[in-house]
């Protein structure tokens, strides 16, 4: 455990400009091994501090991973490096930490992905690693939203979704926007318009808690079993171990114990205010 802890000398390769406010950074990194979908690293800002960042995908160079973090600048650290942290920069890695998306473990299901705003980040994984391993799923589908069209990540990658064999790919805005001729609402109106068995299928969402929690609730309602539908909480999480228990929810630890969860293991927590 003692060498997970101190963090591996990586420098920033690349920076891409997904939104206000939102970076995806490319890290090459060696030193490190290969993230599972969902997991999380620790990125290490040199005199300014850590913070945890979903992975949400990575290559290989000549032996070193180069990990992508997409980073919204809402707090110290990331707003330092929104500001400070540019291509040829170095940045600490360590990881990767935590419990991911369970995948092996449904394979020949149909896959239902639900991503609010900035948590399509932890879900790219899943749709690059089921693009990657089409042969093994059945049918899938993406069901994605924003506030605003501008707000989307990884526009350039929308192309590359809609061309994945058997699948389809949904996008939501909250509000009217000029231009704009798709679905306005919020994306979790879109799980009424699935049409998915929910005996062979398995849904993982991700987004703000409060898009999480209506989208467990209808999904259940719909007859999906409530553990096989997934959430990622990435909230508070700091040490990356257990250790420091900032990100305690009931009885798990969110960094060790998560950030994926069954909404079955974790929907009493959910509804308590303020936990």
């Amino acid at each position: 455990m003692g060498a997970r802890l101190v963090p591996r000398v990586g420098r920033v390769v690349r920076v891409v400009e997904e939104a206000p406010l939102v970076r995806t950074y490319h890290i090459r990194v060696g030193g490190i091994a290969e993230p599972e979908p969902g997991q999380f690293n620790v990125l290490y800002i040199k005199g300014f501090g850590e913070v945890v960042i979903s992975v949400s995908d990575y290559s290989r160079v000549d032996g070193d991973l180069v990990v992508e973090h997409t980073v919204r600048a809402v707090g110290a650290v990331t707003s330092y490096m929104h500001s400070n942290v540019d291509v040829g920069s170095l940045v600490g890695v360590r990881g990767p930490y935590g419990r991911g998306w369970p995948l092996k473990e449904f394979e020949g299901f149909n896959i239902l992905i639900v991503g609010g705003g900035i948590g399509l980040a932890p879900l790219r994984s899943v749709l690059k690693y089921v693009s990657r391993h089409r042969d093994r799923y059945g049918r899938l589908v993406l069901l994605y939203g924003a506030r605003r069209p501008v707000d989307m990540l990884y526009k350039y990658e929308y192309g590359e979704y809609k061309a994945i064999p058997n699948s389809s790919v949904h996008f939501s805005i909250d509000m009217p926007h000029i231009g704009w001729d798709g679905y306005v609402g919020f994306v979790t109106d879109l799980i009424d318009r699935v049409d998915l068995d929910p005996a062979t299928s398995v849904v993982y969402v991700c987004g703000p808690e409060v898009m999480m929690k209506v989208a467990a609730a209808k999904l259940v309602k719909r007859g999906f079993r409530e553990d096989r539908v997934f959430l990622s909480l990435e909230r508070r999480c700091r040490c990356g171990i257990g250790i420091c228990g900032t990100c305690q929810l009931g009885h798990f630890f969110v960094c060790k114990d998560g950030p994926v969860f069954s909404y079955q293991e974790v929907k009493e927590y959910l509804s308590v205010s303020g936990l």
